[in-house]
């Protein structure tokens, strides 16, 4: 009995002391109810957090420096420009600024493509590949000059699978997060301009074999198409709209997701399929268009390109975005545009209550706490969640692994989480914080949207000792 009443004094004197960090603090103290509680807000903020926002050209510097994404291209040509087993990741390496990206805990959106319009005649395979199959179309039309390949050739198919292989291997350290599935057609949007004579896009047998290409080799990055066809469905691909914030390209868009549809390139009847859940699992991204102004999508058609990213539950857009321009990027409706942008999409991740009392077991404590997402969009990953104990000189030790899976809070729910922990009840000039890590990097990545106040390593402090 004696025991008993000197714990529970210890740990009045404990909550007595107890900073309140400016936030809603109860405690509650009893033999059978002894507890301090701490409730939070949910704010409006934009915050630039991993795995969303805008995925700005890798090969700028200054554009991308303040976003958590980039986006990278590479052509079959760049990739294996003198032989079929030689690879210039190097040269990759160097124009896309990758060891720059790593060293700052950037992720890439990666598209792989055969077929760039552009100004002059040239070709974006390999003049070794072009001489193995040599049944393209040199074409000349209102998209641009270019080479668009038979995709069909056995040949190409082969090369193409080995290519996909060995890039999905160099990026085998989680940098590309995000793949979107380029390859076939002009840009890699899966249509070629085939009324002006081009070599039409293959049937599904063929444009299956080349999503295989893809899903065997790419282990943990996410997969998007640009429209639903069937394979994407089976297996549970993300989707990307190259047209956002155009209202009638994007409604054709939702329209396929929703309902499926006829794939007009090949005439293929229900070619589509609706996979209006898709959002849930895997993620919708692309980039703003090209057929209106950004000017326009930053100023009169800043409300209704909004509305379009919310209703398309939109992760990221890019590479075309109001930063990708070198000229925009510090013009201040581009950059109040952007905030808005960025607080529109993606996951929006926070914690309304955290509550901590006694357990049964000696010695240890129950953290609860709430968890809300008021994004548009999930976290698609599910990275490591880690309490702390951290002193006032910002050294933090590891208490407890949080058991939530990230991936599963979507937008409009709240989950509850409950993690024994073991500490001093006297530990006094500490805090209780919380990471949510970056198995790349190993550090704390993403920032809370509610108002909890953070440590110099990123932590959100939860309950503060004094």
């Amino acid at each position: 009995m004696v025991k008993r009443c000197v714990c529970f004094f210890l740990l009045i004197a404990w909550i007595l002391l107890a900073g309140c960090q400016g936030q809603d603090v109860s405690t509650t103290s009893s033999e059978s109810d002894e507890r301090i509680s701490v409730d939070f807000q949910m704010t409006d903020q934009s915050v630039i957090n991993p795995f969303m926002g805008f995925a700005v050209d890798a090969t700028s510097k200054k554009a991308a420096s303040n976003y958590s994404l980039v986006y990278i291209d590479i052509t079959f040509r760049e990739l294996q420009p003198d032989a079929p087993d030689q690879f210039d990741f190097e040269a990759i390496a160097q124009s896309n600024h990758i060891d720059l990206w790593k060293s700052q805990g950037k992720h890439a959106v990666l598209r792989f493509v055969c077929d760039l319009p552009g100004e002059k005649k040239h070709m974006n395979i390999p003049d070794w590949l072009y001489a193995l199959t040599a049944d393209g179309t040199f074409y000349n039309t209102s998209y641009g000059k270019g080479y668009s390949p038979d995709y069909s050739n056995e040949v190409f198919m082969k090369y193409h699978k080995q290519a996909i292989a060995a890039v999905a291997d160099y990026f085998s350290d989680g940098f590309v997060s995000f793949v979107e599935l380029g390859s076939l057609g002009h840009w890699g949007e899966w249509h070629v301009k085939r009324e002006d004579g081009i070599v039409p896009m293959p049937d599904a047998a063929v444009r299956d074999e080349y999503v295989r290409h893809y899903t065997e080799s790419f282990q943990t990055a996410k997969l998007l198409m640009r429209r639903p066809f069937q394979s994407a469905a089976e297996h549970q691909l993300g989707l990307f709209n190259d047209m956002a914030g155009d209202p009638e390209a994007t409604a054709e868009w939702i329209d396929w997701i929703d309902n499926g549809g006829d794939y007009t390139q090949t005439g293929e009847k229900g070619a589509l399929c609706p996979m209006p859940d898709f959002w849930k699992t895997s993620p919708s991204g692309g980039e703003l268009t090209s057929s209106l102004s950004m000017e326009y999508l930053c100023g009169e058609g800043l409300e209704p390109t909004l509305s379009l990213l919310k209703e398309t539950h939109t992760t990221f857009i890019g590479p075309k975005c109001p930063v990708s321009s070198s000229d925009k990027y510090d013009d201040e409706m581009y950059q109040n545009a952007a905030s808005e942008m960025i607080g529109a999409i993606g996951y929006r991740i926070g914690i309304t209550r955290f509550e901590m009392k006694k357990s049964a077991k000696d010695g240890g404590y129950l953290v609860s706490m709430e968890w809300e997402n008021n994004g548009v969009a999930p976290l698609y990953f599910d990275l490591p969640v880690k309490l702390y104990l951290t002193d006032r000189e910002g050294n933090s030790t590891n208490i407890a692994d949080v058991d939530i899976k990230l991936s599963e809070l979507l937008p409009g729910e709240k989950k509850s989480t409950a993690t024994e922990i073991r500490i001093d009840s006297k530990t006094g000039q500490k805090s209780i914080t919380l990471g949510i890590i970056d198995p790349m990097t190993n550090k704390p990545c993403v920032k809370l949207i509610s108002d909890q106040e953070y440590t110099e390593d990123n932590l959100a402090e939860l309950y503060r000792f004094d």
